[in-house]
Formats: structure tokens, sequence, C-alpha cells
């Protein structure tokens, strides 16, 4: 196999890592700003579109298996490439998740968006972080993201608190407070993908295991 071929299969991925991540900021704003056309443009063309580029790149990366047989280090690059772009599946269902609890709760009063503005900024920077990292073949950036999964989950916590709080408060802000807690929760999952992502880039890179976030590793056998 030549190199362009995993270049360029690299470099789709870096495409579809973008649209998602837009996805994902597109949804938050959706819901900050209330806007119904934003919402619509989610679920009606970018969930389509996200599913169009992750079946362009698995028949991509099937197509490079059935040809070359690559063996190796280009082998586990093409495996690791099809299991990013599951994982970038999932956060955009993640995004269509935030955009229809977004039109559900449009109108309603809410605490915590300042907080839920810095959770989306925090969780898309994991997104760029985690695809960098795997095109630049960069352990140690994987490593850096995998330890601000803490930041993300700590800002989870807060959000509980303070819509707890409201919620507790005024009857009347209940609903959207309630959209809040279940964005929180989508941009959670996106970034635990997103540690996915870098876990499997450490692995790749250096033979070492962090799931469950083993801050050491083990040194695979």
């Amino acid at each position: 196999m030549e190199a362009r071929h995993l270049d360029e299969l690299k470099s789709r991925l870096v495409e579809y890592g973008r649209f998602v991540e837009d996805m994902i900021g597109k949804s938050v704003n959706a819901f900050l700003e209330a806007s119904p056309a934003l919402i619509r443009e989610i679920i009606d063309v970018d969930e389509a579109r996200a599913n169009s580029l992750e079946m362009e790149i698995e028949e991509r990366c099937t197509s490079l298996i059935a040809q070359y047989e690559p063996r190796g280090r280009e082998l586990r690059t093409v495996l690791m490439v099809l299991g990013i772009t599951t994982d970038l599946e999932r956060m955009a269902d993640h995004a269509v998740n935030i955009a229809e609890t977004a039109d559900a709760a449009r109108g309603d009063a809410a605490v915590a968006m300042q907080t839920l503005t810095r959770m989306a900024d925090a969780t898309t920077a994991m997104v760029d972080d985690g695809i960098r990292s795997f095109t630049d073949e960069n352990p140690r950036l994987a490593a850096a993201v995998c330890t601000r999964d803490d930041t993300v989950d700590e800002l989870a916590a807060a959000i509980l608190a303070e819509t707890t709080t409201a919620m507790s408060a005024a009857a009347a802000a209940v609903n959207k407070n309630l959209a809040i807690l279940k964005i929180a929760g989508n941009l959670e999952r996106i970034a635990d993908l997103s540690t996915n992502i870098c876990e499997d880039v450490i692995y790749m890179a250096e033979g070492r295991v962090i799931k469950h976030h083993n801050a050491e590793g083990q040194q695979s056998p």
C-alpha cells in the first residue's frame, strides 16, 4: 500500500471529525440561542451528512484491506480509523440528541447556561485534540486529552448542583433545567468517546493500556 492511501484516509477522517465537532458546537448554540432554524439544520441535514461520511470512510477502509491486504502498522492504522469513525458517529448521534432536547425546551427559564457553555467548549476541544493526536501520532497529546475528561466531569457535576437548586426554588424552571441536564449528559458521553480515541492512540504508539484512566498504564504483553 502506498503512503498516499493512508494519508488520504486520515485526511477524510479529519474532515469527518471537524464536521462532527461543528455539529456539537452548533447543537449547543441552538439551545443557548433558542434557534429553531439551527435545530432543524442539525436534525434534518447534518445527521444525514454525518451518516454518509461514516459509510464512505468505512467503505474506504474495507476496500484498502481487500485490495492491499495490509499488515503490521498499516493494518493497525486502518483498523484504528474504523474504530474512530464509529466513535465519531456516536458523537454525531449525541449532537442530534442535544438538538432534539433543545427543540423540546425552547422558551423556558434556566440557570447554568455559562457552565454549560464552558462544558461544551471543553468537550469540543477534546474532540479536536483527540483527532489531532491520531493524525500526528502524538501519544503525549492523547494522554493530556484523557486527563481533561476530569474537567468535563467536574463541570457536569456543577451543572447538576446548579440545576437541582434552581428546580427546587422555582417549578417554572423545571423543563429547561431538565433539558440542560440531558445536554450535559450527552456532552459527558462525547468526552468519554474522545478519551476512547486517545487511549487507542497511546496503545498503538507506546503499547500502554490506560483504560479506565489508569495513569500509569501497563505494558502490553
